[in-house]
C-alpha cells in the first residue's frame, strides 16, 4: 500500500509541476494543452474510482480518448452525490462548498494542496483584473475566510487582498450586514484624495449597497484607475435587478465607468474563473485564460453546437487536476469568437437533459449499472 501511495504522490507532483509550469508560461499551444488535459485525464482515471466506473461504463478510458473534447464531462450536482477526489478526502488541506439547495445539500470539492488554485486565481486576476496596476486599496464585500472557511470565494477574495491589495484594504462587513460608516469613510478618502480604490464581492451586496446610498442621498465619483468586481449574481439575498440597471447603478452610484465594472464567472466546482472586460453592452463575453477551455452542448446529447446558438456550457479547466477536469454545468451559454455569452441557469429541454446526465452519472459511479 505504502509504495501505491507514493506512486500517486510522485504522479500528482509531476502533475503539479507541469501545471505551474503550463499556467506559468503563455502563449501555448492547443497541443500542449491537450497533452496535460489526457495526462490528467489518465491520473484521474486512475485514482478517483466513482469518475473511473462512469467513464468505463461509457467505453472512455486513457487509451481510447485521444482529445480533451473526448474526456467524459461530469454533471455538476454530481459532486453533491459521490466524493469526487483523486485522494483520500479527509487528507484534503481545503474543502470548499456550494452554497446548498432548498434541500440542504451541498456539493463538495476537495483540494489537497491549494498551490495550483491559488496559483491560477493570482495569475488571471493579475491579467484581468489588475492589468497594469501592481497594487491598490481594496474594499471586500463579502464575509472572511475565518467566517466561512467552506466558501471558495471567501478565499478567492482574501487572495485577491493578500496579493494585490496595499495594507490599507479592508473587509467592509460587520454583524449587521454592511458596514456603512467605513464604507462611507473609504469612498471620501478614495474621491478626496484622488487614489485609486477597488471593490469587490457579491453581486448581491452591492444591491444592498445601492439601498443605502439612496437613504443617504450619496453619490461618489471614485478617481480614475478605480475599478469594481462581482460576482456570484443575487442568490435570492436581495431584490433582482436587470443587468443594464445593476451596472448602470454602479457607474451612477460610484462613479466608476462601466468598462471598468468587471464581472467574474465561476463555480465552486472549478478552480478557473472567468472574466469579462467591463460591462458597457450586457450581456458581456466572459472569457478564461489558456488553461480553461468551455464548449457548448446539447445536453439530451452530449454533442457541440453551432457557433451562435444556445446550449449548455462544458469547462474543460486543468487546474481541476485532483477532482475531474471536464464539468456539465447548468449554465446556459452561447459560444462567440472571443469566449462566450452567459445567459443563466437552464430550463425546459436543457434542464431535462442536465436531469439525465446526473441520474446517469450517480447509476454507474455507485456501482449498480449492469
Amino acid at each position: 500500500m505504502f509504495g501505491k501511495d507514493l506512486k500517486q504522490m510522485n504522479q500528482q507532483q509531476d502533475i503539479i509541476r507541469n501545471l505551474t509550469t503550463f499556467i506559468e508560461n503563455n502563449p501555448s499551444s492547443d497541443e500542449d494543452f491537450n497533452d496535460l488535459a489526457l495526462q490528467i485525464f489518465s491520473y484521474q482515471y486512475q485514482h478517483n474510482l466513482p469518475y473511473q466506473a462512469f467513464c468505463r461504463q461509457k467505453g472512455k478510458t486513457p487509451r481510447l480518448v485521444k482529445t480533451w473534447r473526448d474526456i467524459p464531462f461530469v454533471p455538476i450536482n454530481a459532486f453533491k452525490e459521490v466524493p469526487l477526489s483523486c485522494t483520500e478526502p479527509e487528507a484534503a488541506e481545503a474543502v470548499f462548498m456550494t452554497s446548498g439547495t432548498t434541500k440542504g445539500i451541498r456539493g463538495k470539492h476537495y483540494h489537497p494542496t491549494l498551490e495550483i488554485y491559488d496559483l491560477s486565481m493570482t495569475v488571471n486576476f493579475k491579467q484581468r483584473f489588475m492589468k497594469d496596476t501592481e497594487k491598490i486599496r481594496i474594499g471586500v464585500l463579502f464575509p472572511t475566510e475565518k467566517e466561512m472557511p467552506n466558501s471558495s470565494l471567501a478565499h478567492y477574495l482574501a487572495l485577491a487582498v493578500q496579493e494585490f491589495g496595499t495594507e490599507d484594504s479592508h473587509y467592509l462587513l460587520n454583524d449587521s450586514g454592511l458596514d456603512m460608516d467605513r464604507l462611507l469613510g473609504e469612498l471620501t478618502y478614495a474621491e478626496e484624495t484622488g487614489e485609486p480604490y477597488a471593490l469587490i464581492g457579491a453581486s448581491y451586496s452591492y444591491v444592498h449597497l445601492f439601498e443605502e446610498l439612496e437613504k443617504v442621498g450619496k453619490t461618489f465619483s471614485l478617481p480614475k484607475g478605480s475599478r469594481i468586481l462581482d460576482t456570484g449574481g443575487y442568490k435570492n439575498q436581495s431584490k433582482e435587478l436587470e443587468l443594464n440597471e445593476f451596472y448602470q447603478l454602479l457607474s451612477t452610484y460610484l462613479g466608476v465607468d462601466r468598462r471598468e465594472c468587471i464581472n467574474m464567472y465561476g463555480v465552486t466546482e472549478l478552480s478557473t474563473q472567468f472574466y469579462d472586460d467591463g460591462n458597457e453592452v450586457v450581456p458581456s463575453v466572459k472569457s478564461g485564460p489558456h488553461w480553461i477551455k468551455t464548449r457548448v452542448i446539447n445536453p439530451l446529447t452530449g454533442e457541440e453546437v453551432e457557433k451562435g446558438e444556445r446550449g449548455v456550457l462544458v469547462h474543460c479547466d486543468l487546474a481541476n487536476f485532483n477532482s475531474v477536469t471536464t464539468i456539465l454545468t447548468e449554465d446556459l451559454g452561447v459560444q462567440t469568437d472571443d469566449g462566450f455569452l452567459l445567459l443563466g441557469r437552464v430550463k425546459g429541454a436543457e434542464a431535462r437533459g442536465c436531469s439525465i446526465a446526473v441520474e446517469e452519472f450517480i447509476h454507474f459511479a455507485s456501482g449498480t449499472a449492469k
